[in-house]
C-alpha cells in the first residue's frame, strides 16, 4: 500500500512555484520540496490545511491512495492508434 502526493501536480494547474507555496503556507522551501516528492512519511494536519488553503483544493486532491501492484490509469491503458475511428 502507498500513499501518493499529487502536490506537484496542483500546483502545476494552480501555476505556482515551490518558493511562492512555501512563503505563503510559512515553510521551509526544503520541506515544502520534501512533501512535494513524497520523502516523507507523516505531514502535519495544519501544514496539510495551510496547503490546501492556499491552493484552494481539498486533501484528496493531494493525496492519493494505492494498492500495490497498481498502476496509473494513464499507465495501464493501451497506447491508441492513430486517425481511429469507432465502427
Amino acid at each position: 500500500m502507498a500513499i501518493i502526493l499529487r502536490l506537484d501536480r496542483v500546483m502545476a494547474d494552480r501555476k505556482m512555484s515551490l518558493n511562492e507555496l512555501a512563503r505563503l503556507v510559512g515553510i521551509a522551501n526544503v520541506n515544502l520540496s520534501n512533501i512535494k516528492t513524497g520523502k516523507i512519511s507523516a505531514i502535519r494536519f495544519s501544514t496539510l490545511e495551510a496547503i490546501c488553503d492556499v491552493l484552494d483544493c481539498q486533501p484528496g486532491d493531494l493525496l492519493e491512495f494505492r494498492r500495490e501492484g497498481e498502476e496509473d490509469a494513464w499507465e495501464a491503458a493501451p497506447p491508441r492508434e492513430k486517425n481511429s475511428r469507432a465502427n
